[in-house]
C-alpha cells in the first residue's frame, strides 16, 4: 500500500502543477481577474506595454516551470524505492512549508495580494500534510 499511496499523492500533485502552469502560461490575464477582481489584475498586470511584456513573459516561464514540476511529479511517481520516496516526501514538505512561510512573511505585505495570501497559504500546508501523512502511514508501515 506504501508505493501506491506514494503514486497517489504524486500524481495528484502532478495533475495540480500541471494545471497550473498551463494556465499560467495561457490564461493569466483571466486568472488574475477571477481570483483578484478587475481593478486589481489591471495594476498587477502593469500599466506600460514594456511592463506588461515583463510580466507576461515571468508567468509564463512560471507556467512553464511549474508545468515541468508536474511531469517530473508524474515521472517520480513510479518510482518503487521506499528510502528514495520517504526522501522525497521530506523535501516536498521542506519546499510547502518554506512556500508557507515565504507567503506569510512577504506576499501579505503586497496590498494587492493581501486577500489572496491566505488561501494560499492554507493550499501549502495542506499539500505538506498530504506528504506528512505519507510519511507517517510509511513510518507505521516500516515498524509494525
Amino acid at each position: 500500500m506504501g508505493p501506491s499511496l506514494f503514486f497517489v499523492i504524486c500524481f495528484l500533485h502532478s495533475v495540480v502543477a500541471l494545471t497550473s502552469g498551463a494556465l499560467m502560461m495561457f490564461y493569466m490575464k483571466d486568472i488574475y481577474t477571477f481570483t483578484h477582481g478587475n481593478e486589481a489584475a489591471t495594476k498587477i498586470l502593469g500599466s506600460a506595454p514594456h511592463d506588461q511584456l515583463l510580466i507576461r513573459t515571468s508567468d509564463s516561464f512560471s507556467g512553464l516551470l511549474l508545468f515541468t514540476i508536474g511531469f517530473l511529479l508524474f515521472m517520480v511517481a513510479f518510482v518503487k524505492d521506499r528510502d528514495f520516496q520517504s526522501f522525497f516526501a521530506k523535501g516536498c514538505v521542506a519546499l510547502h512549508v518554506s512556500m508557507a512561510v515565504w507567503r506569510f512573511n512577504f506576499e501579505r505585505r503586497v496590498e494587492d495580494l493581501a486577500l489572496d495570501w491566505l488561501r494560499q497559504l492554507v493550499g501549502d500546508i495542506l499539500l505538506a500534510l498530504s506528504w506528512v501523512f505519507f510519511l507517517v502511514y510509511s513510518w507505521k508501515l516500516k515498524y509494525d
